[in-house]
C-alpha cells in the first residue's frame, strides 16, 4: 500500500541529548560501523564468510542510522524527537529456503550467536551464486543533513510556515507543519568477499491547513522531499509553494459538492496519481509474486497488458528521488528497467533470491526497511513515460467525467488486481472543462483492465513531490511515482451523490 500524507513517525530506539546531534563527525560514514570496542571489517568478512559456508546466497546487512521529527502544530513546538539506532541482519539461503537473524549491536559475538540460526538450513547442493556487479556511482555525498542544519533553525521554520499560512487568509483555523529527516549508512558483506556501502540521507515537509467558512471545515495538505539536505526546504519558494498548494487544496473542498457515482471517463492529472499506478501495476510486477503464480502478470511476459503507448519503468538510479538508492539491500547497483513497453509486458522487478529462481537476474530492486528484515522485490521509483498528447485537448474530449487531481492512497488485491482509491481532490468535467469539486470519489477498478482503456498519454510526465511511503508484507519503505495526464475511458467511481 502506498502512502503519501500524514508525515509519519520514525521509528525510535530510545531518544537521547538532542545536542548530540550538533557534532558534525560524519567524514567516515563508516565509523559507526566499524568501532574499536566492537567489530572491524575483516572481522565482519570473516564472520561472515563462516556463516554462510554451507549456503547458496546471502549476506551480513549492516546498519546505522539516525532520524528526527518535528511536528509544529496549535501555534507551537509539540514534538521534538531524536533517535539513533543500529544492528545487524544476517541472510543465508540455500535454494528457496531462508535463514535470517538480526540484532540491534554491531560486534562479533552478537553475530556468532546469530549465524546460529543458519545451521537449521539444509546444506546447499548448488554452487554459491557470484556477488552482484560493482558500481562506481555514489548518488549521495556521506554528509549527515540531521547535523548540518542547527535545531533552532528548523524549529523556527516551523514557526514561519505556520505564521505565513495563518496570514494568508481570514479562513485558516489550523495549521499543522510536520518536518523529519533521516541518515543511513548501510554495508553489505558477503562471503565471497564482496563489500558494498552506501549513505542514504532523506528529508521530508509536510504542511496541512484547515478552513472553516459559514460552519463547514475542510482541509488541505501539501509535503514536499527527497534524498538531500535540509537547504532545499529553507528556501521561501519551497516554503510558499507549500503553503499555497495546501491551503488551495483546502478551499477548493470548501465547495466540493458530493461526488456522482457510476461507470464514467477519468482524467488523471500528472505526477501524485501514479501511486494508482504503483498500487494497480507495480506490485503485482514484483518478481515474488510471479514465481509463485499468485500475481495477476505471472507467465505473461511478451503479451499485450497495456494499450499502445503505455511505457512503464522503475528507476532507483535517479538522484535525489524518494525512492532511489545507489545499491538495494542486497548490493546490486539499481537502474532503469523497463516493465511495459509500449503496452507489452517486458520483465519484472527482481531481487537475487526470486531472480535466481525463475531464471533471471536481479533488477537492483531488492530492498528492506531495515536490518531488522530480510530483503523481498520492491518498487523504488516507478512512472508512466510521457506521451505526445496535449493536456488541456485531453480534457476536451471528456463530455462527462472526473479530473483525478490528488489521491490519498490506495489499496490492491495482487491476485486479481483489483484496486481502490480515494481522491483528496478531484472535479466534474463538463463538456470538456473543469466543473465543480467533488467530494469523497473513490476510483475502483483492476490493474490488468485499466491500462487497456488508456486512450490518451500526456506530453506533460511528472514525478512525485518526494512524499511516498510503500507498505508490503509489514515492511516500509520509501518510494516515487509518477506519470503524464492520462485519459481512461470507463472506471468506475464510487460517489456519495443520492
Amino acid at each position: 500500500m502506498m502512502q503519501g500524507m500524514p508525515l509519519q513517525a520514525f521509528p525510535c530506539s530510545g531518544n537521547i541529548l538532542y545536542s548530540a546531534l550538533m557534532t558534525d563527525f560524519f567524514a567516515d560514514p563508516r565509523q559507526f560501523l566499524y568501532r574499536p570496542d566492537g567489530l572491524d571489517p575483516m572481522e565482519a568478512q570473516q564472520l561472515t564468510a563462516h556463516a554462510l559456508r554451507h549456503c547458496d546466497d546471502g549476506e551480513l546487512y549492516l546498519q546505522y542510522g539516525a532520524s528526527e521529527i518535528f511536528g509544529f502544530d496549535d501555534g507551537r513546538l509539540k514534538t521534538a524527537n531524536y533517535s539513533t539506532e543500529s544492528g545487524f541482519g544476517l541472510r543465508g539461503v540455500s535454494g528457496e529456503m531462508t535463514g535470517f537473524a538480526h540484532a540491534n549491536e554491531l560486534s562479533a559475538a552478537a553475530i556468532r550467536r546469530a549465524a546460529e540460526t543458519l545451521t537449521l538450513l539444509d546444506p546447499a547442493s548448488a554452487a554459491p551464486q557470484g556477488p552482484p556487479r560493482r558500481t562506481n556511482e555514489i548518488l549521495y555525498p556521506g554528509s549527515n543533513p540531521l547535523s548540518l542544519t542547527p535545531f533552532a533553525d528548523k524549529v523556527k521554520l516551523c514557526a514561519e510556515i505556520d505564521a505565513a499560512a495563518r496570514a494568508r487568509d481570514p479562513r485558516v483555523a489550523q495549521v499543522s507543519v510536520g518536518l523529519s529527516g533521516s541518515w543511513s549508512v548501510v554495508e553489505i558483506v558477503r562471503a565471497d568477499g564482496f563489500v558494498a556501502t552506501d549513505v542514504r540521507p532523506l528529508v521530508r515537509l509536510n504542511v496541512s491547513i484547515v478552513v472553516e467558512q459559514n460552519g463547514r471545515r475542510e482541509s488541505g495538505s501539501f509535503g514536499m522531499g527527497g534524498r538531500w539536505m535540509y537547504d532545499r526546504l529553507f528556501t521561501a519558494d519551497a516554503q510558499n509553494r507549500a503553503i499555497d498548494e495546501a491551503l488551495a487544496q483546502a478551499l477548493v473542498n470548501l465547495d466540493a459538492v458530493d461526488a456522482p457515482a457510476g461507470e464514467m471517463t477519468v482524467v488523471l492529472g500528472p505526477g501524485w496519481p501514479g501511486v494508482l499506478l504503483h498500487e494497480a501495476i507495480g506490485h503485482g510486477l514484483e518478481g515474488d509474486f510471479n514465481r509463485k503464480g499468485s500475481s495477476a502478470f505471472s507467465g505473461r511476459i511478451g503479451e499485450r497488458v497495456a494499450a499502445a503507448g503505455v511505457t512503464v519503468v522503475d528507476d532507483g538510479s535517479l538522484s535525489g528521488r524518494r525512492g532511489s538508492l545507489t545499491i538495494d539491500d542486497e548490493g546490486t547497483p539499481t537502474q532503469e528497467t523497463v516493465l511495459i513497453e509500449d503496452g507489452i509486458l517486458r520483465g519484472y522487478l527482481q531481487d537475487r533470491l526470486n531472480a535466481r529462481l525463475m531464471g533471471g537476474v536481479s533488477t537492483g530492486n531488492g530492498r528492506r526497511q531495515s536490518y531488522a528484515h530480510a530483503p523481498m522485490p520492491r518498487m523504488t521509483n516507478t512512472f508512466m513515460k510521457g506521451g505526445q498528447d496535449d493536456p488541456a485537448e485531453i480534457l476536451s474530449r471528456v463530455k462527462n467525467g472526473i479530473f483525478a487531481k490528488s489521491f490519498g492512497g490506495g489499496q490492491v488485491d495482487i491476485t486479481s488486481g483489483k484496486f481502490v482509491f480515494s481522491c483528496t481532490e478531484a472535479y466534474k468535467i463538463e463538456n470538456g472543462k473543469l466543473g465543480a469539486p467533488v467530494k469523497g470519489a473513490t476510483l475502483i477498478g483492476d490493474g490488468p483492465s485499466v491500462l487497456t482503456r488508456v486512450s490518451a498519454i500526456g506530453n506533460d510526465m511528472a514525478l512525485d513531490e518526494g512524499v511516498g511511503i510503500c507498505g508490503k508484507g509489514g515492511q516500509s519503505v520509501p518510494a516515487g511515482v509518477g506519470q503524464p495526464t492520462l485519459l481512461i475511458d470507463s472506471l468506475t467511481v464510487g460517489g456519495t451523490a443520492a
